[in-house]
Order: C-alpha cells, then sequence, then structure tokens
C-alpha cells in the first residue's frame, strides 16, 4: 500500500525560515522592551500558532500584549523572510516527483492564511499542493484538527497518510490524527527530541526522505508492498 495522501509542514520542512523566525520574535520581543529570551526557547515553539507561541514565551504576560507581539513580530518577520527564507535545496525536485507519481500533496503549518499564500506565491509552488491548511483555519498544532480537515477534503483514511515535519507538534498532530509520520532534523527541533515522538524514521539528509519515497512507490506500484 501507498501513501495516497503526503502531508508536509512549511517552516523548516519545505522552508528554510527558522532563522527567519527566530530573528524576528526575538527583534519583536527587544522592539517591545519586554525581557529577552536565549534563541533555544524560539526554537522551541516554532511550529505552534502565534496564540499559542505567546502563551509559552510569556505565560505572565500582560493580557493587552498578545497583539502588540503579533504586530511586531510580522513585520520583523517579512522583513527577514524576503531576505533570506528559501525552500531547501532539492525540495521543488521532490515535491513535483511526487506529484508526478500521484500523491496528492498538501501543507499543514502553524503560519497564518495570508503568509502561507505569499509563500505559494514566491515560491511558486503552491500548484504542487490540492489542498492546505493554516493555524488561523483551525486549531493549532498539536492538535489533530489540521490532519483530520485535510484527509476529509482529499477523501481518504488515516491509512494512507503520511505527515513530514521538523517539530514534535507535527509528530504528535500524526499521532493523534493516527497517521504515519517522518521528522526531517534539519529544521527547528533537534533529533533527539524528535525520535523521543516514536516517528516512523528521522532523516537527516533530503536525498534519504526522497529515496524512501521513491521507493516506497516504487514497491506500490510493483504489486502492493506495505508501507509500514
Amino acid at each position: 500500500m501507498t501513501y495516497r495522501l503526503i502531508v508536509f509542514d512549511w517552516d523548516g520542512t519545505l522552508m528554510d525560515s527558522t532563522g527567519a523566525i527566530v530573528r524576528a520574535a526575538l527583534a519583536a520581543i527587544a522592539e517591545l522592551g519586554w525581557p529577552a529570551l536565549p534563541d533555544e526557547r524560539i526554537r522551541e515553539i516554532i511550529g505552534l500558532g502565534l496564540r499559542e507561541s505567546w502563551g509559552r514565551l510569556f505565560p505572565e504576560g500582560p493580557d493587552d500584549g498578545f497583539e502588540a507581539f503579533v504586530s511586531s513580530y510580522r513585520r520583523h518577520f517579512f522583513a527577514a523572510e524576503q531576505q533570506t527564507s528559501r525552500l531547501y535545496p532539492g525540495m521543488r525536485r521532490m515535491l513535483r516527483g511526487l506529484r508526478a507519481r500521484g500523491h496528492a500533496l498538501a501543507v499543514a503549518t502553524g503560519k497564518s492564511r495570508r503568509g502561507l499564500d505569499r509563500d505559494f506565491e514566491r515560491t511558486g509552488i503552491g500548484d504542487f499542493f490540492v489542498t492546505s491548511c493554516t493555524a488561523d483555519e483551525s486549531r493549532s498544532k498539536p492538535s489533530p484538527e489540521m490532519l483530520l480537515a485535510l484527509m476529509q477534503r482529499v477523501g481518504v483514511g488515516p491509512d494512507r497518510v503520511l505527515m513530514v515535519g521538523d517539530t514534535e507538534y507535527d509528530l504528535e498532530m500524526a499521532r493523534r490524527a493516527g497517521v504515519d509520520a517522518f521528522a526531517v532534523t534539519w529544521g527547528a527541533h533537534e533529533q533527539e527530541r524528535l525520535q523521543a515522538c516514536a516517528p516512523l524514521a528521522c532523516f537527516s539528509d533530503l536525498r534519504a526522505l526522497t529515496g524512501w519515497l521513491d521507493g516506497q512507490a516504487s514497491r506500490g506500484a510493483a504489486g502492493g508492498g506495505s508501507s509500514r
């Protein structure tokens, strides 16, 4: 059995934007005059929606601080993103190949719809995906709501779905949705933390991930080899 639907996280999985997120959050915190935080605290919350990120970074923060943080963060992120964020090398080729072999592709992300659509336009890969779900359209990861919505739209059950992400929130979302998951280590969370979530595999090299997916597609085409 092959995976009918492959769902990708965006930031840190397809897009090399982790550094831009960290810089933007730190700049927003400094601009607002709040206590400085180490880079690791920012990387820890990457993958969550902005509301959930705010709650984890500033659990005792002012009630009116969220909107100020979001406004400042988005302004700094947009500037940093335009300068540094790019698709990881080889991603476009991998996605094109998966689509050519009949996989439906989707995105589940902590970004806003506006931010994801901007990235789709900027990278030119939006047409690779049959559907997508963002944090302002669904409950934030690690809730399974994003994956459940995507599966319903495509009309596929959890046993035919694979989630690929770079954070424990992606992997926990997949577990709660009953979906297989792969972790990639080139994004926000370290390999040890990802492996603690027991993904099917943990890849540190895009060629290895692409090779596994190519092989899995070939086994399925040759006569129904199991993906498990």
